[in-house]
């Protein structure tokens, strides 16, 4: 028995591996945090987010000791009252443009963040036990379920976090056993229906996405506003940090205005990361991300429960979309979204729900031995049959 109370899986420790892992990246996100406090000369948000990740690392304990059978009785009622939760942000006054937040006393509950493990709960209880998503017609429920919250979060509005959906539906519906010829038509008929999306987003998120096609062409940010701006300042901060960063080649412009950057404590957290640490320290944080995401599909691939082996995979395609849009936008190969980057970016709700997902995806990694199998299973009812 190890400390997580079970055997760990066959090709090494998992729990630990994930848990140091991810306690790593949290300490470089801590790091950039006080970077920014530092350089703004305002706030104290590092000591706050150092209680916060306290508070994620409790929910990650949770998750990981939760009993997997409770999670698939439970799969349907959690999604309901995620829903139930996105109608109920629009009966309260917006905040910076947007109904995303429920207002707990001094505090701000983000249900768009419970409603993407809602959604990776239920999708792999709905696919466990059936095969009618290995034809086309039979991809309707899926995305049925997908678009109701999508939908919902896309109203707020929060483009970025609504399309954070599709790939972890993709992930998951092929990790079942759906057809990819079936995913491609579908993929196919939502670029048909682009114009309608460019229509229905608002003003200030089409800004945002042509911000990156006029910084391709040349042309200058618009100084002031929230699309070229963003990128034009975050590509900036990121090149003052060089090679080694500040925190060793101690260079520094004389300028606060160069490294002027709103939401750097959340958003771009990792341009902080990226001027004190430089190019090698922002690489270090990728390779970290990456090692997350390899040890995660590890465990995935082992799984031999098909409910097990689709919350972790649901998982590991939350956080790396996450992860790839984040710095995506950071150096300007995406359009600002507002996305948060997973256990380094400021937040409460961002935080709490980062450190369940991966609590969950421990709780896979710690099931007894003969949960898992050196071989891959298909589907068959509700049995599983080694191919």
């Amino acid at each position: 028995m190890d400390a997580w109370g079970n055997r760990a899986g066959p090709v090494g420790p998992w729990p630990w591996s994930l848990v140091i892992v991810a306690a790593a990246i949290a300490i470089c996100g801590w790091l950039g945090i006080d970077r920014g406090d530092e350089l703004s000369q305002a706030g104290t948000f590092a000591g706050k987010q150092g209680i916060w990740l306290l508070l994620a690392g409790f929910s990650l304990w949770l998750a990981a000791h939760l009993p997997l059978d409770w999670l698939r009785r439970t799969a349907w009622l959690g999604f309901g009252l995620a829903l139930a939760l996105l109608v109920l942000v629009y009966f309260f006054p917006a905040r910076w443009g947007s109904r995303r937040w429920i207002p707990l006393g001094v505090l701000y509950f983000q249900p768009s963040e419970l409603a993407k493990i809602a959604f990776i709960v239920t999708l792999a209880r709905y696919l466990e036990t059936r095969e009618s998503h290995r034809r086309l017609w039979g991809l309707m429920v899926p995305f049925g379920i997908t678009v109701v919250p999508l939908g919902l979060i896309l109203k707020e509005p929060d483009l970025g976090t609504s399309l954070l959906f599709l790939p972890v539906l993709y992930a998951m519906l092929l990790s079942a056993g759906a057809r990819l010829r079936h995913l491609a038509l579908v993929a196919a008929l939502g670029l048909a229906v682009l114009p309608l999306f460019w229509q229905a987003i608002s003003a200030e998120q089409r800004s945002r996405i042509t911000a990156v096609f006029q910084q391709r062409d040349g042309q200058a940010p618009t100084v002031g506003k929230a699309d070229g701006f963003h990128l034009h300042q975050s590509k900036q901060v990121l090149a003052l940090g060089g090679t080694w960063g500040s925190q060793w080649e101690g260079t520094r412009v004389e300028d606060p205005a160069a490294y002027y950057l709103p939401a750097c404590r959340t958003d771009f957290v990792i341009c902080m990361v990226g001027e004190r640490f430089g190019l090698a320290g922002t690489l270090g944080v990728l390779l970290l991300y990456s090692l997350l995401f390899v040890r995660g599909l590890a465990v995935s691939a082992a799984a031999r429960d098909p409910f097990a082996r689709l919350l972790a995979v649901g998982v590991v395609a939350l956080l790396a979309a996450q992860t790839i849009i984040n710095t995506g936008m950071t150096v300007g190969l995406l359009p600002v979204t507002g996305i948060t980057l997973p256990l380094m970016s400021y937040g409460g709700s961002s935080l709490l729900f980062t450190g369940l997902a991966l609590g969950l995806l421990v709780n896979v990694a710690r099931q007894p031995r003969d949960m898992f199998e050196s071989e891959p299973f298909r589907f068959v009812g509700s049995r599983v049959t080694l191919t």
